[in-house]
């Protein structure tokens, strides 16, 4: 349904993007990784390191990893090897794995930040008991952005969710894969999410013999 360009109460309207870049955020290279966790050590801000690093393997959107739950990625004294969420957008449960690195790094945060096994990993600033809230996870990354001198515009959360991906689709060329990874229920989600244009399908057909 429009609005009439007779209408009043629609002739002040702002557009939501206007003055902002819309569009996929790009993916974050190896180097960029590397870069925002020496930040992230040389700051000494370890529960970012940890919620930079689990971001990238989870592949979760943000609404899904600032609800993340201590339960979630723990299991006994350790971190755990894998972790499932449910994911709020489709309510289907994703599989993620967590690397070593990774597991260090949660582990570090998660012994300073204490409390019990149902509390939320990344607790909100002004209630420790809820859950730091998406804008707040936004802020965050569009600091650790422009700490290492890239444009915000050109990268936000879904870069942390696309870069591990991007990777693996690079890699491999495994778009059911990645379906899988991301938990989109439709591939040609995938394909639109990951950027994959008509020469790259073509390229992948051509060298699939049947």
């Amino acid at each position: 349904m429009g609005h009439s360009d007779f209408d009043d109460a629609n002739r002040e309207r702002v557009p939501w993007n206007a003055g902002k870049k819309v569009g996929t955020k790009r993916p974050f290279t190896q180097k960029q990784i590397w870069a925002i966790r020496f930040f992230l050590d040389r700051e000494r801000r370890v529960r970012d390191r940890a919620l930079f690093d689990l971001a990238i393997d989870s592949k979760l959107r943000g609404c899904d990893l600032v609800k993340i739950r201590i339960s979630d990625v723990v299991v006994g004294p350790a971190i755990r090897t894998r972790a499932i969420v449910v994911q709020q957008k489709t309510s289907r449960p994703v599989q993620f794995e967590i690397t070593s690195d990774v597991r260090a790094s949660l582990l570090t945060w998660l012994e300073r930040r204490g409390g019990m096994v149902d509390d939320y990993a990344f607790p909100s600033r002004i209630n420790h008991s809820q859950h730091m809230n998406t804008r707040q996870y936004a802020r965050l990354v569009d600091e650790w952005v422009t700490a290492i001198g890239l444009r915000p515009e050109e990268y936000g959360t879904h870069s942390l969710r696309r870069t591990k991906a991007s990777m693996i689709y690079k890699a491999t060329g495994n778009i059911r894969a990645i379906q899988i990874l991301l938990g989109h229920s439709k591939i040609e989600n995938t394909v639109r999410y990951l950027g994959v244009d008509i020469e790259d399908a073509l390229l992948l057909a051509e060298q699939t013999e049947i």
